[in-house]
């Protein structure tokens, strides 16, 4: 990817948005690599979701969270490892209680280091923001469930197991129907995933439709993806449909024995024309590939 395509990946605390009482979104404003971050507010604590990328965007959104939370107790907590969404945990260390979930815990401590140099190669843009940074352990890790009492608020965190990383979670508050996705969920873009044999084949097409098949059965009245305008219930459908329609459309061909280029080629052409407007084209060869990884042969 050119250095010049990326825009400096800049968290900034403008047009927060308040979804709920006591809780708000910091939006992407749709710049790549920026994610959407939640502030979720209870009697007694406040819980950031997503630190941005590298420490000086986590110290904005610490100094936003520190005040919007006027002396009750910080907590932080991260869908996934990558880079935009964790690696500015360090700066709130004596300041939150980071938590996650088991799997992302391994993931930040086994494949943070080599992330943190591949991102580092994406541009100057880039690695500046990841300059200084020192990947955090955090403080509570649990395996599938946990439900964090803010106080008359109570937030669940729930591990979804492989999807688009080997530890995804996601971050639900009940009482204000509002669910964080990380990038399980994308708003106008095509589902991102990171796959990069040999040396990184964690995400999961199959799973990850799973995983979004019982999230639309779930539902939620305001969806947070990890990227893209804040939506409805129809965003989970999108993904949900979006994925069964990449599998069977890969597979289909992947049985008549047509090549992983012949596949990706004409996939790519029938998914751009079906969704113009989708940003992140690229991301659908990437979606064969794995998939094709995935046919049962």
């Amino acid at each position: 990817m050119a250095e010049h395509t990326i825009p400096d990946p800049a968290v900034h605390i403008t047009d927060v948005r308040e979804l709920a009482h006591d809780l708000v979104v910091i939006p992407n404003r749709r710049v790549q690599l920026v994610p959407n971050i939640g502030v979720v507010g209870g009697r007694d604590a406040v819980l950031v979701v997503e630190t941005g990328m590298g420490p000086g965007n986590a110290e904005k959104v610490l100094e936003f969270a520190a005040g919007y939370a006027r002396g009750r107790r910080l907590f932080l907590t991260t869908t996934h490892f990558h880079p935009e969404h964790a690696f500015g945990a360090q700066v709130f260390a004596g300041e939150a209680t980071f938590l996650v979930n088991r799997a992302q815990a391994e993931d930040l401590k086994v494949k943070g280091p080599g992330y943190l140099d591949m991102f580092r190669g994406l541009g100057e843009s880039v690695a500046r923001r990841l300059e200084g940074v020192a990947l955090a352990q955090p403080d509570v890790v649990y395996d599938e469930s946990y439900d964090l009492d803010l106080g008359g608020r109570v937030v669940q965190l729930r591990a979804t197991g492989r999807a688009h990383s080997g530890g995804d979670q996601v971050v639900r508050v009940p009482d204000a129907d509002v669910l964080f996705t990380g990038d399980l969920v994308e708003a106008g873009q095509f589902a991102i995933f990171p796959w990069f044999p040999p040396y990184d084949t964690d995400v999961s097409g199959t799973r990850w439709l799973s995983v979004m098949r019982r999230l639309a059965a779930e539902g939620a009245g305001i969806v947070v993806p990890g990227h893209g305008e804040v939506g409805g219930p129809q965003l989970l459908a999108d993904v949900r449909d979006y994925l069964r329609l990449l599998r069977d459309e890969t597979w289909l061909r992947r049985d008549s024995a047509a090549g992983e280029e012949t596949i990706a080629a004409e996939i790519s052409a029938l998914m751009i024309e079906r969704h113009p407007d989708w940003d992140g084209q690229e991301w659908i060869e990437k979606g064969v590939g794995c998939l094709c990884a995935e046919h049962p042969a």
